[in-house]
């Protein structure tokens, strides 16, 4: 179901298709036949054109061809700064969060959308929900589910949710463990070997994914397993081989890409350094940011090149490196420092779930929701109490101490997404 926004910005995505169809044939044929001599030379033609498979400019006075951006980007670009002015402070917070459907509405389990699900979207427009074991019973059910929330968030937010799910294969398949479905069954990671099986992993994870609606798998795990007493990632990581991660990783990614669902790799810094387990409460590794960069971070350190949509951040605390606990995840050092600035990532960053203990032990929703946007985080992935999250950094923003640009800056990243992957 449309609504007038949604159709406002199809038809104003549209005209700017045909504007720049228009441009673009009247530049090309403005033509001249070469002579004998222009024929063979390799001199640029009398003539500035823009293709969209090229995305080049032919400059005529020095024969440099000057990059610009791909025609597919301005539109998006521009479709999402009109979608961006158009929201208000309180719906770009919002914007902001991803939760689970039962933070959403109340009930428990959620297993159907309905108007209870449409009248809280109507109240709190997040920008995606998360769903786990209890939510997926069987195909016909999600595939529904999912169909119903996502055409009640066209309606009411003129924008696709991001729908979210955890299924990396092995022990950690909210689907492919589930008896009701007939998918097939992804190994763990630890026994894959070749970047072919991985990307096949991703492939086969991928399509059933999209079958039933999902858009995002918060997958693969990237973390390099170099604690051999690590257990909460164990099984689950490609191993203790960097390199050897990264290619795997990139491999998988690409597999989900293939089938249009939207990647993440989990868990920066690199969980496969820790020993205890971050559901429970704290934890940290005591490695320098040399260390690190030599092994857990060099799959996150790639993450920009192999166009991974999501870097999910841990609640694990590297004390030699920022100087104190603070968790990565609410970290400036790590999230803007580090991970954008020093290893170049401009995709979405993403906390793990604040909900976690190593969050709740030490901070109320309010300062964890308010932490995370001031590191640099884009996403804020199932806080403790939503509403209060939410009062949380609106109210932090109308004192002053996150700026509205700050804001703009991670919705108008999540727009992009949304318009470039989502339709």
């Amino acid at each position: 179901m449309k609504t007038k926004k949604r159709k406002y910005f199809t038809i104003r995505l549209s005209m700017l298709v045909f504007i720049a169809a228009v441009i673009s044939l009247t530049a090309c044929f403005s033509w001249t036949p070469p002579t004998d001599d222009a024929a063979e030379s390799e001199q640029p033609l009398a003539s500035e054109c823009m293709t969209e498979e090229t995305s080049e400019k032919i400059s005529v006075s020095d024969g440099e061809k000057i990059k610009e951006e791909p025609l597919e980007e301005v539109q998006v670009e521009s479709q999402a700064e009109e979608i961006l002015s158009s929201m208000s402070l309180e719906e770009k917070i919002y914007q902001m969060f991803i939760v689970a459907p039962e933070q959403l509405t109340g009930a428990n389990p959620v297993t159907a959308a309905g108007e209870v699900t449409k009248h809280k979207l109507m109240e709190y427009p997040v920008g995606g929900l998360i769903y786990f074991e209890a939510n997926i019973v069987s195909p016909e059910q999600i595939k529904e589910m999912l169909d119903s929330t996502q055409s009640y968030a066209y309606e009411i937010e003129g924008l696709p949710l991001f729908l979210c799910v955890d299924e990396e294969g092995g022990r950690v398949a909210k689907i492919g463990n589930n008896t009701a479905f007939s998918v097939r069954r992804v190994p763990a990671m630890q026994e894959i070997t070749g970047e072919r099986d991985a990307y096949e992993a991703g492939a086969a994870i991928g399509g059933y994914l999209s079958q039933f609606g999902f858009n995002v798998d918060f997958a693969p795990v990237a973390d390099v397993l170099t604690n051999s007493g690590n257990t909460v990632i164990g099984d689950r990581s490609f191993g203790n081989d960097p390199d050897a991660v990264t290619r795997l990783a990139a491999s998988f990614s690409a597999g989900l890409h293939s089938e249009n669902i939207l990647s993440a790799f989990k868990h920066f810094p690199g969980h496969g350094a820790t020993e205890a387990d971050t559901h429970e409460g704290f934890a940290y590794t005591d490695k320098t940011y040399e260390e690190l960069l030599e092994a857990e971070l060099k799959p996150f350190a790639a993450a920009e090149e192999n166009n991974v949509d999501f870097v999910m951040a841990a609640h694990i605390s590297v004390p030699e490196v920022t100087g104190d606990n603070t968790p990565c995840s609410l970290s400036h050092k790590m999230i803007t420092e580090i991970l954008r600035d020093e290893l170049g990532y401009q995709g979405l960053v993403i906390t793990d779930a604040l909900q976690m203990g190593a969050i709740t032990q030490s901070y109320t929703p309010q300062e964890a929701a308010v932490l995370s946007i001031q590191a640099g985080v884009d996403l804020l992935l199932m806080p403790q109490d939503l509403p209060a999250a939410f009062q949380g950094v609106l109210e932090a923003v109308e004192a002053g101490e996150i700026t509205e640009e700050r804001i703009d800056e991670s919705v108008r990243r999540i727009i992009r997404t949304k318009c470039k992957n989502l339709g």
